[in-house]
């Protein structure tokens, strides 16, 4: 129980990577606070984490509201009495098949509002909370698609670089506070919405294997094993930077 007693935070947790970081974070003992815009799927994590001797409350969220935001860091103190960490996972792929000129405005517009901008949002209150309780430890969801870059998908490409860009702003910004900021950048997962792709398109996961000299995709769990040690006491030196999570497809 790494977490016992802990508070945690997980904007964006009502499926896929952050509905299996909800689950593993309360498994290891945290209160799990997490937001989403779809009540139903949250009240049944909420639900499952009970089932499982678990604690935790749901809050409905759009991360691209500062206001949204700043509610739900708010409800994590007013229940729980502090905050210890946070896992920012909300995102959107956007359009990843559209070359850069032909890119729709209003697509892009939605890709930053959620990707970037909710993820300023999500550390600045974040931080300001930590602060006040002696400092902590924020983990924040980028993409190999931040390390690197595909054809097509600007906004998603062009988001998750600024994510680690503002990672290692505020890694150094807040570093004598006690906050460690750092980011993850997972590879090709398989994730429900994956799970789906396949299914659909039946040479999809041979195309994408062929980019993974691990052999395999990653699982859901590696990639929230990565945030939880990132999270945890045993990353104590670790800030500021990006963990790619990926059986090396940046290598390819």
């Amino acid at each position: 129980m790494k977490f016992e007693g802990k508070v945690v935070v997980i904007p964006g947790a009502t499926s896929g990577l952050g509905k299996n970081a909800a689950l593993r974070f309360a498994a290891e003992g945290a209160r799990v606070v997490f937001g989403g815009r779809r009540e139903r799927e949250g009240a049944e994590i909420v639900e499952e984490i009970a089932d499982q001797g678990g604690s935790s409350l749901f809050v409905q969220c759009d991360v691209s509201s500062s206001a949204d935001v700043a509610a739900l860091i708010g409800r994590a103190i007013s229940e729980y009495g502090r905050l210890d960490m946070a896992y920012n996972v909300a995102g959107v792929p956007g359009d990843a098949f559209t070359k850069f000129a032909d890119y729709d405005e209003a697509q892009w517009q939605q890709t930053i509002d959620i990707n970037l901008t909710g993820m300023f949002y999500c550390m600045k209150h974040e931080i300001t909370a930590l602060k006040e309780f002696g400092g902590g430890a924020i983990v924040n969801m980028s993409s190999v698609a931040g390390l690197g870059a595909t054809p097509g998908g600007a906004a998603y490409v062009a988001s998750n670089h600024a994510i680690i860009g503002m990672t290692k702003t505020a890694a150094l910004d807040y570093a004598a506070d006690g906050i460690r900021v750092n980011a993850i950048a997972p590879g090709v997962v398989k994730t429900e919405m994956m799970e789906r792709g396949i299914r659909q398109v039946p040479d999809l996961e041979a195309q994408m294997l062929a980019h993974q000299p691990i052999g395999r995709l990653g699982s859901m769990d590696e990639v929230t094993n990565a945030a939880m040690w990132l999270c945890s006491d045993a990353a104590s030196f670790v800030t500021g930077a990006t963990l790619a999570v990926d059986g090396a497809y940046l290598l390819t």
